[in-house]
C-alpha cells in the first residue's frame, strides 16, 4: 500500500535540517537552500517527504502566535512568492498554541504546493495517491496553521485538473463537515471555501455530475452553526456562486436570503462582513429578490457601513456604489440620502491608523529618497492611430486618468473605506446631479472651515468628489470657494495641501473659462509653488493637477510659459525618482497643450538641457527610461490617454529639437537593435540567455513615430544612416503584438515623412500587413490598416500589385459586427484611399461596403485623410455609379457631414448629386429626398441645390 511508505531517517533529517536553514534571513544560505531544493525534486518520493514532515511530524512543545507567523513570513518569502492566505486569516485571528515543528510543517506544505503547481503532472501516481490520502486524514489537525496549510494543498491539487481524478474528494469533505470534531469541520470547510474560489465554474458544470446540487443545500445547513468561524465559511462557500447565478443557489435563493438576514446583526465581524458582502452582489444579479425588502436592506446597509469593524464598514460601502448602477437606484435611495450623505462624508476622513501609515506628522520630506517598493511599475501603451472627431481634440476615452483618482493614498491599503466613500459620493452625485447638493452643501460650510485639519481635509474630498456630478449646481458658489481652496494650497498640513490640489484639478474647467486675472493666474501661481514644495506628497499632487489644468488651459497658458518652464526646471533639482517620473508626464502635457509656441530658443534652452542630461544618465536597461522617451497619442478606447514626455517635446518644439534629434534618434535605433539581438540569442538559447523585456524596444520605436511626426522630412538623413527600416521589418513580424503594432505606426510615420527610403521595401512590407489584417488583434489592425492607407497616397497607381492583398481584408473589417469605431474609421480612409489611386481594381465591390464606409466617415473632422478617402469614393462612384445606387441616401448624409470641402472635391459632391438626380428625374428625386431627415436635406439643398 503506498499509505505504508516510511521515510528513510538519514534522508528526512537531511530534509528537517534544509527546512530549517531555509528560515534563515541570510540570503546565500537561502540561495543555496533554493538550489538543494531544485536538486532533490528530480527524486519522486521527496514530495513524499513533504507531505510526511507536514502531516506527522508532531511534538507537545508550545510556541507562540508571534514565532509562528514570522516563521510562516519566512518561508512566504523563501518560496519568492506572496503568501495567498495571511497567517492571521490562517489562524483565524486567534493566537492558539502551537506545536514546536510547526513553522517548519507549514514550509514543508508550502513548498510541496509550489511542487504541486510546476510538477504535478510528472508525479508518479503512488505519490500523488499517497499526498492526497494523507490530505484528507490530516485535514483536522488541532492547529489551525497545519488545517489551512493543508486546505491550500487540496485546492492547489483540484485546480490542477484533480477534481476529475479524485472523485472522492468533495464527497468526504462534504462527509467531513458534519463530524463532531470541531477542528475536522473547520479544516473541511476550509478546505471546501478555496474550492469554491477557485473552481467555481468547474462546480458547476455537468463535468463532476454538479456535485453544487448537494453542496449547497449542505452549506446552507451550517448558516446556523454554534460557530463563528464555521457560519463564517458557509456563507463565504456559497458566495462564489451568486455572480455566474449558479443554477443550484437560484434553485434555494429565497432560503439563501432568509438565511442572511438572520445573520445580519451576528456577533462576528467576519459573518457580518460575508453578509454584506453576499447582499452586494445580490444587488448586481438578483435585484428582483431584493426589491420587496430594499427598505430594510438600506437601513442595515447605513448600520453596517458605520461598523466599528472597518472592514465590514468597507464591504458595506460597496452596496452604495453598486446601488447606484441600479435602474431602480433614485427610486429606492432618494428618501434615504439625508442619513446616507453624512454616512459616506464622515467615511471620508483619515483613520488614526490612515495617517500613521501615511506620516501624515512629517511634514517635510524632499530630501528622503524613495523607497523602491512606493514607486509603482510602469507599463508603457503601445501607440494607436486614430482619428480626430468634430467638436473635440481628442477621441473621448472610458478609462479615467491617473489623476482622477479620489486621493492618492498608495501608501495604505489599495482600497479603504475613505475611497470606497469617496467613489461612493462621486457615483451618487453623478445620478441625483444637483438634487444632492440639499444635502452635502450644509455639510460643507461646516467641514471646509472646521478647525481641526482632518475634518477640513475630508471636507476638500467631499467637494472633488461632486465635481462632476453636481458641478451646475455648484457653479454659483466657485467664485467665493476658489479663492478659499488656493489659500488652502498654502495649509500648514500637508495631506490638506495636496487633496486641495486633486479638488482644484477637478474645477479646472470652469477656471479656464473665467477671467483668466482672477482665477486662472491665481490657481496657477499656487499649484506651481506647490510644485516645489518641501513635501513629496504635494510635489505629487500638485504635478499631477498642473497638467489636468494644461490639458484644460492649452494655450491660455502661453503668456506665462516662462513662469512655468522655470517651476518645471527648477524641480528636477528636487524631485526624488517616483516624482521625477510624473514631471516627465507635467512637461510632456504642457509641450501637447501649447504646442509650437514652446518652440523659442529662451524655452528651448531652459527646458532641454536638464531633459538631455537625464537622458544621458540613464543606462539602456533603466526602466525609468520609458516616462522620458514615451509618447503622448490620441488613442482609441483600448489605449487610455497617456500624457507623457520627449516625443511631445519634440512634437512641439518641431525645428527647435534638431540639435537633439541625432543622439536621441540613435540611441532609440540601438535600443531596437538591442533587444532583437538578445531576442535572437534567447530564441537560439534560451538556458543561456534571458529573453529581453520588449518594452525597450516599443518604446523607443514609439519615439522614432514622434521624431518622424515633428521633424517631417527633417529626419531624412537620419533615415538615410542607419538601418532602422531593416529593423522594422523584423519588427514587423515580431510574436509579441505589441511590438508590431509600434512597428506599423513608425512605417506609416516614415512613409509619411521620407517614403523614398520606405519605397524600396514596400513590396517586402506589403505581404505582412496584409497578414496582419486580423480584426481580433484590435490596435495590431488598427494600425496596419492605416500605414497601408497612407502607403497608397504616396504609391498612387504602382499600388496596383497590391490591392489583392489587402482589400478582400478590408471589406470584411468594414462590415464586422461590434468593431471599435477607430479600426472603422481608418479602415473606410484606406479604402477610400485605395480607390483614389487604383479605382479600377477597388469600384467593382463598391456595393459590398459603402454604406458602412459612410456611417463610419461622416463624425469625422474635415482633414486631408478624410479628403483623399472621399475623392475615392466619388473616383469609384464615377466608374461603378451601380454600386451606390442601393445606398444613396447613406452617400448623401456623409457629403452633407463636411464643413468646407476643398472647391474640386465639393465640385465632385455636386457631380455625382446632380447627375443621381437628373438620371431618376424630378419626381423620383422629389420622394427620394422626402426620406431625409430635415437638417440633412436643408444642408444639400443649400450647398449643392439639390
Amino acid at each position: 500500500m503506498e499509505c505504508e511508505w516510511k521515510p528513510d531517517e538519514q534522508g528526512l533529517q537531511q530534509i528537517l535540517q534544509l527546512l530549517k536553514e531555509s528560515q534563515s534571513p541570510d540570503t546565500s544560505t537561502q540561495r543555496s537552500v533554493q538550489q538543494r531544493l531544485e536538486q532533490l525534486n528530480q527524486y519522486p518520493d521527496f514530495n513524499n517527504y513533504l507531505i510526511f514532515v507536514l502531516t506527522k511530524l508532531k511534538s507537545e512543545g508550545k510556541l507562540t502566535h508571534r514565532s509562528t507567523s514570522f516563521y510562516f513570513h519566512i518561508a512566504c518569502f523563501f518560496l519568492s512568492v506572496p503568501p495567498l492566505y495571511s497567517t492571521q486569516h490562517l489562524l483565524g485571528g486567534s493566537c492558539l498554541a502551537m506545536t514546536q515543528d510547526e513553522p517548519t510543517r507549514s514550509l514543508s506544505g508550502l513548498i510541496l504546493k509550489n511542487n504541486v503547481k510546476a510538477h504535478y503532472q510528472n508525479f508518479p501516481n503512488g505519490v500523488s495517491d499517497f499526498i492526497k490520502s494523507e490530505c484528507l486524514q490530516n485535514i483536522g489537525d488541532s492547529s489551525p496553521l497545519i488545517r489551512a496549510t493543508v486546505g491550500i494543498l487540496i485546492t492547489t491539487i483540484a485546480s490542477k485538473g484533480e477534481l476529475q481524478n479524485w472523485p472522492e474528494l468533495l464527497p468526504k469533505l462534504c462527509l467531513l463537515l458534519d463530524s463532531e470534531d470541531y477542528n475536522t469541520c473547520e479544516g473541511a470547510f476550509g478546505a471546501l471555501q478555496k474550492i469554491c474560489e477557485d473552481s467555481a465554474e468547474i462546480l458547476d458544470s455537468d463535468m463532476l455530475d454538479r456535485p453544487l446540487n448537494v453542496m449547497i443545500p449542505k452549506f446552507l445547513q451550517f448558516f446556523k452553526h454554534n460557530s463563528p468561524k464555521i457560519r463564517s465559511h458557509a456563507i463565504a462557500c456559497v458566495n462564489q456562486f451568486i455572480v455566474n447565478r449558479t443554477q443550484a443557489l437560484m434553485l434555494h435563493i429565497d432560503p439563501f436570503i432568509e438565511n442572511l438576514f438572520a445573520l445580519a446583526t451576528d456577533e462576528e465581524p467576519e459573518v457580518r462582513k460575508n453578509v454584506c458582502r453576499a447582499l452586494v452582489m445580490l444587488l448586481e444579479v438578483r435585484l428582483d429578490r431584493l426589491l420587496p425588502h430594499m427598505h430594510n436592506i438600506i437601513e442595515y446597509m447605513l448600520l453596517r457601513t458605520q461598523d466599528p469593524d472597518e472592514n465590514v464598514a468597507l464591504e458595506a460601502c460597496e452596496f452604495w456604489l453598486t446601488l447606484a448602477e441600479q435602474p431602480v437606484c433614485k427610486e429606492v435611495l432618494c428618501g434615504h440620502l439625508s442619513q446616507l450623505i453624512p454616512v459616506l462624508v464622515n467615511g471620508m476622513k483619515y483613520s488614526e491608523i490612515d495617517i500613521i501609515l501615511l506620516k501624515g506628522d512629517i511634514e517635510e520630506d524632499e530630501a528622503v529618497p524613495d523607497n523602491e517598493q512606493d514607486i509603482r511599475p510602469r507599463f508603457h501603451r503601445s501607440r494607436t492611430v486614430a482619428q480626430q472627431h468634430e467638436g473635440d481634440g481628442i477621441e473621448e476615452d472610458d478609462d479615467d486618468d491617473d489623476d482622477d483618482e479620489m486621493d492618492d493614498d498608495d501608501t495604505i491599503s489599495d482600497w479603504n473605506l475613505r475611497k470606497c466613500s469617496a467613489a461612493a459620493l462621486d457615483v451618487l452625485a453623478n445620478v441625483f446631479r444637483d438634487d444632492l447638493l440639499l444635502h452635502i452643501l450644509p455639510l460643507l460650510k461646516e467641514l471646509l472651515f472646521h478647525p481641526d485639519w482632518i475634518v477640513k481635509e475630508s471636507g476638500i474630498l467631499v467637494l472633488g468628489a461632486i465635481a462632476e456630478g453636481c458641478m451646475q449646481g455648484m457653479i454659483p458658489y466657485l467664485p467665493e470657494l476658489i479663492p478659499h481652496l488656493v489659500q488652502c494650497l498654502s495649509d500648514k498640513k500637508a495631506l490638506v495641501r495636496s487633496i486641495t490640489c486633486w479638488t482644484l484639478s477637478r474645477y479646472a474647467h470652469w477656471v479656464v473659462n473665467q477671467p483668466p486675472d482672477i482665477y486662472l493666474k491665481p490657481l496657477m501661481t499656487e499649484l506651481l509653488k506647490r510644485i516645489l514644495d518641501s513635501n513629496k506628497r504635494v510635489q505629487e499632487a500638485a504635478c499631477s493637477a498642473f497638467a489636468t489644468l494644461e490639458e484644460e488651459a492649452c494655450t491660455e497658458l502661453v503668456p506665462y510659459l516662462a513662469f512655468i518652464l522655470d517651476t518645471l526646471v527648477f524641480a528636477f533639482s528636487k524631485y526624488q525618482h517616483k516624482n521625477l517620473l510624473i514631471l516627465y508626464d507635467a512637461i510632456g502635457t504642457l509641450a501637447d497643450s501649447v504646442g509650437h509656441h514652446l518652440n523659442k530658443p529662451e524655452y528651448i534652452q531652459m527646458l532641454m538641457p536638464p531633459l538631455i542630461q537625464k537622458w544621458n544618465q540613464l543606462k539602456d536597461e533603466d526602466k525609468d527610461l520609458f516616462p522620458l522617451l514615451e509618447v503622448q497619442f490620441k488613442c482609441d478606447t483600448t489605449t487610455p490617454f497617456s500624457p507623457q514626455c520627449l516625443s511631445s517635446v519634440a512634437t512641439a518644439l518641431q525645428s527647435g529639437f534638431l540639435p537633439y534629434c541625432e543622439p536621441v534618434y540613435q540611441r532609440c535605433v540601438n535600443l531596437v537593435q538591442k533587444t532583437l539581438a538578445q531576442a535572437m540569442l534567447h530564441q537560439s538559447q534560451p538556458d543561456q540567455y534571458e529573453s529581453p523585456d520588449k518594452d525597450f524596444m516599443i518604446v523607443a520605436l514609439d519615439l522614432l513615430s514622434g521624431l518622424a511626426e515633428g521633424l517631417g522630412g527633417t529626419i531624412e538623413q537620419l533615415v538615410a544612416r542607419s538601418n532602422i527600416l531593416t529593423l522594422m521589418y523584423q519588427c514587423m513580424q515580431d510574436k509579441m503584438p505589441e511590438v508590431r503594432q509600434s512597428s506599423f505606426a513608425l512605417l506609416g510615420d516614415l512613409t509619411k515623412a521620407c517614403f523614398q527610403h520606405v519605397k524600396p521595401c514596400i513590396a517586402d512590407f506589403m505581404p505582412i500587413l496584409g497578414t496582419n489584417l486580423n480584426p481580433e488583434l484590435i490596435s495590431v489592425c488598427n494600425n496596419a490598416t492605416w500605414a497601408i492607407g497612407e502607403i497608397s497616397i504616396q504609391m498612387g497607381p504602382e499600388m496596383q500589385p497590391y490591392i489583392a492583398m489587402v482589400l478582400h481584408q478590408l471589406v470584411e473589417i468594414i462590415n464586422r459586427p461590434n468593431t471599435p469605431k477607430t479600426l472603422l474609421e481608418n479602415t473606410a480612409i484606406t479604402i477610400g484611399r485605395l480607390g483614389y489611386v487604383c479605382p479600377q481594381e477597388v469600384a467593382p465591390m463598391l456595393q459590398q461596403f459603402i454604406r458602412p464606409w459612410c456611417t463610419s466617415l461622416r463624425n469625422i473632422r474635415d482633414n486631408e485623410e478624410k479628403d483623399s478617402a472621399f475623392r475615392g469614393i466619388c473616383t469609384m462612384i464615377s466608374v461603378n455609379p451601380g454600386g451606390v445606387v442601393q445606398d444613396f441616401i447613406f452617400f448623401c448624409d456623409a457629403v452633407a457631414s463636411w464643413v468646407n470641402p476643398k472647391d474640386d472635391l465639393r465640385e465632385m459632391f455636386y457631380k455625382i448629386l446632380h447627375g443621381f438626380k437628373n438620371q431618376v428625374g424630378e419626381e423620383n428625386w422629389r420622394r427620394f429626398s422626402d426620406q431625409f431627415p430635415l437638417p440633412l436635406k436643408e444642408r444639400l439643398a443649400t450647398f449643392y441645390g439639390v
